[in-house]
């Protein structure tokens, strides 16, 4: 059975052909997908509710009450009376694969049967953060990385809540009895399953230290698994944060200025007002001290419509209008002005007198997340609370910022984490900017006396128009080295703007003027004398984290100057940076010779007209290698065949790993394509969809095969790493074929 059109969605003539087609009006109210209701509404479940985490601390004995509410078990199992197991995942769940990751580690030690096991996300409870970093958040590769002891703990904490309700109903130590899938076995035969021992596992004490498995007793950790989300995705059934629908909603759009940080001057919305289905138009305050026009109606297309038909004057005279050419210029002047924060100071007295010198300019644009499901967030709110429907990966910092706006205390306002079609960095912005534009619209509806839900939704255009970008950069380097390829001194710029200044990152992340994030990558693992200094101007371009965020530019920067260092002295680069290596750099090395065996390089012969290309980079403590196959046709670079080496550690699901992969790599090579640029032109961003921000399609996709070093440590983070070196990789293989290497993203050979 399919699911159910809100025809509200689409434009009038759609509309009027579907009725016809119909016979009859259609069902407005019903969403085309169902409301995905919190799991756990019913039936005797073992933590039934998050903040249950606090009141079982404070009522099962001295061990409870020593554990963080991250650490028990109540906000994080649910286990209902059929046995059916809901984990709660304390991430966004947006294409990385953690609603299945996370439950399969708590299941293992859980000895939950996989059949009977969902998931679910949270919520901005304080039971939700990361255990590391002690804040909401999904970022920075650490969800597996952070929460693979809490969540083994947090199962075995439940195991033995089980064992200790069998072992009270049996009148048996505890000590005797077993569980596997999901039942308690005792000594004589008897079993019980989890859903029978539920409600009695409810007042057990929660144990403060527990037992963890030995890994060589893993059955599920480590083995390729489907996730738990694949049916509902490819089947279209899956609900995101976009299908929200909530009684008498209303759905918001928002006229944003054309420059960044712009005020109006004048409004006329007397066309808007009169579209059928238009409900108000209320001026709302904006992001970086903007303001805008939001159009509420009872659905997308009479609000988008309504937007269309206003006639707005905007005062741009007191902000910064940013050109990309312009840009470049300046940022050439900073590169050579002499100054700047120093990072690696290595003495450049051997660059003189090198033998052997490269110089080279690389500029990298600014670029768009652009994400399949743009930005939305749905806002309800009462007299005393408030509640959020969104695909946050800060729901803790989106949930204070709503507070904010609305004049409440953070407690009294509720985030409903949502499936997110993608983000990659847009969703975990620390101004909250499109949280905080639904909960102005919101409030100025309520001040207007409109008391419904409102669903604030961003179109494609809205999107990539909309800032907060991948920054733009520019790299200067200047190298000497002598014939054996070994470095003498290596003299580096770096300019771009700051990510984290300004934020409450910057106290951790600015050391010197420097942002970590702009330089992460740059040097390392290379034994390089490198004198590394860096400029942040400040410009009127919101910037933020785009997936593998330094590393983005950083790695093609390191792997492609590294490359032609072997070019030039005739050395093999896969020897080459083996012999950089040293008795050093293990991992690298482990993922570099697995990339070099599985795809042939060194043995196989390709044909004329193709290159082997090779790079290797760590992020976020994951090294991936790539091995490239590539050519050149009608002037246009092309990607054939790519061969991965993954170092992530321990691989808890080795499938999802593969898709990480994949993806990554995808999006990296979306940076080698011609039009993959944000530009911007008198302060006006010139792009606005897929039209003129170039995504890869499917033609562009590569033949891949992902292969990962087997290891028993803890694992590493796998979102991000997967990007870096693709683009290098690529880009190594064309100057090989060419003879000229690329000094520029996207790439451009003539």
């Amino acid at each position: 059975m399919l699911p159910t059109i809100d025809y509200r969605e689409m434009p009038r003539a759609l509309q009027h052909l579907l009725e016809r087609d119909a016979g009859e009006a259609p069902a407005t109210a019903l969403a085309r997908r169902s409301f995905l209701k919190l799991a756990g509404a019913g039936g005797l479940a073992l933590g039934a509710f998050p903040h249950l985490a606090a009141a079982q601390a404070g009522g099962t004995g001295q061990a409870a009450s020593a554990l963080k509410p991250t650490q028990q078990p109540s906000a994080f199992v649910q286990i209902a009376p059929s046995g059916e197991v809901t984990v709660t995942v304390n991430r966004l769940e947006f294409g990385q694969g953690v609603q299945t990751a996370l439950p399969m580690i708590l299941a293992e030690e859980l000895d939950a049967d996989w059949r009977l096991v969902r998931s679910q996300h949270g919520s901005n409870d304080p039971a939700y953060v990361d255990p590391a970093f002690g804040m909401h958040l999904t970022g920075g590769s650490n969800s597996i990385k952070h929460s693979f002891t809490q969540y083994r703990e947090l199962g075995a904490r439940a195991r033995a809540m089980l064992l200790g309700a069998a072992a009270a109903r049996w009148k048996l130590d505890a000590a005797t009895l077993r569980t596997r899938a999901g039942q308690v076995l005792a000594p004589d035969g008897r079993k019980l399953s989890y859903g029978e021992l539920a409600e009695a596992a409810m007042a057990q004490p929660v144990p403060e230290k527990v037992t963890l498995k030995d890994p060589k007793d893993f059955r599920l950790i480590g083995q390729p698994t489907t996730r738990l989300d694949a049916r509902a995705k490819s089947s279209g059934r899956q609900d995101f944060g976009i299908d929200v629908h909530l009684p008498g909603q209303l759905t918001a759009v928002v006229a944003h200025p054309p420059v960044f940080g712009a005020k109006l001057v004048s409004v006329d919305d007397s066309a808007a007002r009169a579209i059928k289905g238009v409900k108000a138009v209320l001026r709302v305050p904006l992001d970086r001290g903007a303001e805008g026009v939001a159009v509420l109606a009872d659905g997308y297309w009479p609000a988008k419509q309504g937007r269309d038909a206003l006639k707005l004057q905007w005062d741009t005279a007191a902000v910064e209008k940013v050109d990309s050419e312009r840009q470049l210029l300046q940022y050439r002047e900073l590169a050579s002005s002499g100054s700047g924060a120093r990072k690696f100071d290595a003495d450049m007295a051997p660059l003189a007198g090198a033998p052997h010198h490269i110089e080279a300019e690389f500029v990298f644009p600014y670029l768009a997340h652009a994400p399949m499901e743009p930005l939305n967030c749905t806002v309800q709110i009462s007299d005393s609370r408030a509640e959020l429907w969104v695909g946050s990966q800060f729901p803790g910092v989106d949930g204070n910022a709503a507070a904010r706006v609305l004049g409440l205390k953070p407690e009294q306002v509720q985030v409903h984490v949502q499936m997110a079609g993608g983000g990659f960095g847009r969703r975990a912005n620390t101004s909250s900017d499109y949280v905080v534009e639904a909960c102005e619209v919101a409030k100025a509806a309520r001040a207007a006396g409109l008391s419904a839900p409102v669903r604030l939704l961003w179109s494609r255009e809205d999107d990539i128009k909309g800032g907060y970008y991948r920054p733009m950069q520019l790299h200067r380097a200047h190298i000497g080295f002598d014939g054996r390829g070994k470095v003498l001194a290596w003299d580096h710029v770096l300019v771009g703007q700051s990510i984290t200044a300004g934020t409450f990152f910057e106290g951790m992340m600015v050391k010197n003027g420097i942002d970590a994030t702009a330089v992460e990558g740059m040097r390392e693992p290379y034994p390089l004398p490198m004198r590394l200094t860096v400029h942040h101007p400040k410009l009127n371009v919101p910037v933020l984290w785009w997936r593998s965020v330094g590393s983005t530019h950083t790695a093609f920067v390191m792997e492609t100057l590294i490359d032609e260092i072997a070019r030039t002295t005739k050395q093999d680069p896969v020897a080459y940076r083996m012999a950089l290596f040293g008795d050093k750099h293990l991992r690298h090395r482990a993922a570099l010779q697995l990339a070099v065996d599985k795809s042939g390089y060194g043995k196989k012969q390709l044909p004329a007209s193709r290159a082997w290309g090779v790079a290797v980079h760590e992020s976020f403590e994951t090294v991936v290698a790539y091995v490239v196959q590539a050519s050149v046709k009608d002037g246009r670079a092309v990607l054939h065949r790519v061969t991965a080496g993954v170092h992530c550690n321990l691989a808890v699901n080795p499938r999802t790993i593969e898709a990480q992969v994949q993806g990554a790599a995808l999006m990296g090579l979306s940076m080698c394509l011609p039009g993959a640029a944000i530009t911007l032109k008198d302060g006006v961003v010139q792009q606005s969809n897929f039209g003129d921000f170039v995504v890869p399609r499917i033609t562009d996709m590569p033949e891949i095969a992902v292969h990962i070093v087997p290891s028993a440590d803890a694992p590493t983070g796998m979102g991000e790493p997967g990007l870096p070196p693709l683009a290098p990789a690529f880009a190594n293989a064309i100057a090989r074929l060419t003879g000229k290497p690329l000094r520029e993203l996207p790439f451009k050979l003539a």
